[in-house]
């Protein structure tokens, strides 16, 4: 079982402009005394699922979690006004494993199962964008980043990320100070990532000062490995095809439903995308998956290192309306052979769909005889050999702060 830390109260405050700080917090429901693992046995009985080792010693480790959180409430309020000193606080988890391994599935079950009315739960990506704009609203603090981390202490008791992801030298800089805060102030933490801790920020600007933030999270949670199970998006991504001819209402019903099963219905409420200062309009969006048309992502200014940046934020993305070009669409045709590069490097997953076969995308123009290697590797990245390759992000080299995808 979880060892259990010491906190501070958070300080108390009549701000009356604290909200309430994501669409994920719930109040507890007609199930909120359903264990993770309970849930899970129940999940297991239903036609279709495939037991797996490693989600299955994840539930045990979530499970024991949710029994010290529960006992952790009941001697809280029974402490409350009586005692002086604060119960222990449970320790976070750190759950980690390659994509596809069911971390979303696992994080649902243990949220769903919580009984706090003051919980949250957020893509870390987004947390740290959030981070950056509550700083700068509290720029006339004495200590901008306690005053946040007081807020945050006082509206949420269990903070779960998913994806958490180092990438940016500013989000480095100030994490381990923002953890180091938010465990002083009694905030459980459980968090998925692609990475081990030690695999965080990797070959970052300046990652000599990173390190005592991953002591620290590998001090205050337990890492948990959940690699060597089934590899589910696999499975997902290895049921149809996954480049689709022609572009008609039944592709789009095919994409819709690939979509929706890769996401669990996580869906984010955005219509477009910040890369690099400009808008790209996007028709779906959920964490670490896209879904862009065509001329969306392929004509106007766009460069290749729009396309990095969008490698690097996303492990999937899906592209409807691909045209036959014409000669007279050239450029158009140039960027997306920089799109299929700097995915195909990045060992991004892409679902597409087109009026033409990939062969006659591009057949007559500029360059046209050098599509020919672009339609090579849209082929290659529909193979199981190619599918099954981790996402990663290589060609993000870290020398300058990336500007980033603001979502």
């Amino acid at each position: 079982m979880a060892s259990l830390r010491r906190c501070q109260p958070a300080p108390k405050t009549n701000n009356r402009t604290a909200h309430i700080m994501s669409q994920h917090t719930f109040s507890p429901d007609g199930n909120a005394l359903t264990s993770p693992k309970a849930w899970y046995q129940a999940a297991s009985e239903k036609p279709g699922f495939i037991h797996d080792a490693a989600q299955a010693a994840a539930i045990e480790q979530l499970d024991a979690l949710w029994h010290q959180l529960l006992e952790f409430k009941d001697k809280r309020n029974r402490f409350l006004g009586r005692s002086l000193r604060s119960p222990d606080v449970p320790r976070g988890l750190y759950f980690w494993g390659g994509v596809g391994r069911g971390k979303s599935f696992l994080m649902d079950a243990f949220y769903a199962c919580v009984p706090y009315r003051r919980k949250r739960r957020i893509h870390f990506h987004n947390f740290m964008a959030e981070v950056h704009r509550e700083l700068r609203q509290l720029a006339g603090s004495k200590d901008p980043l306690l005053a946040y981390a007081d807020k945050i202490a006082r509206e949420t008791r269990l903070l779960c990320f998913d994806e958490f992801h180092v990438s940016d030298i500013a989000d480095a800089m100030m994490l381990g100070r923002l953890l180091s805060a938010l465990f002083e102030r009694g905030v459980v933490l459980v968090t998925t990532s692609n990475y081990p801790p030690d695999g965080l920020y990797p070959n970052g600007l300046q990652r000599q000062n990173f390190l005592p933030t991953i002591e620290l999270i590998k001090r205050e949670l337990d890492v948990l490995n959940v690699d060597g199970g089934n590899d589910y998006r696999l499975r997902e991504l290895t049921r149809e095809p996954l480049f689709m001819v022609p572009d008609d209402a039944a592709a789009q019903a095919r994409m819709e439903g690939m979509f929706t099963r890769l996401s669990s219905e996580e869906l984010i409420a955005k219509q477009e995308i910040e890369v690099l200062g400009r808008q790209i309009l996007v028709k779906k969006l959920a964490p670490g998956i896209i879904w862009f048309d065509f001329f969306a992502i392929c004509d106007g200014p766009r460069a290749q290192t729009d396309y990095l940046e969008i490698a690097t934020e996303f492990h999937t993305v899906f592209i409807s309306g691909i045209p036959k070009l014409a000669a007279k669409d050239a450029s158009i045709a140039r960027r997306f052979t920089w799109l299929v590069d700097v995915f195909y490097d990045n060992r991004v997953k892409l679902i597409a769909s087109a009026a033409v076969p990939i062969d006659d995308i591009y057949t007559d123009g500029v360059q046209a005889s050098e599509f020919f290697r672009t339609a090579s590797r849209l082929t290659e990245m529909q193979s199981k050999s190619y599918l099954e390759l981790p996402h990663q992000s290589a060609g993000q080299t870290h020398d300058q702060p990336p500007p980033g995808v603001v979502i």
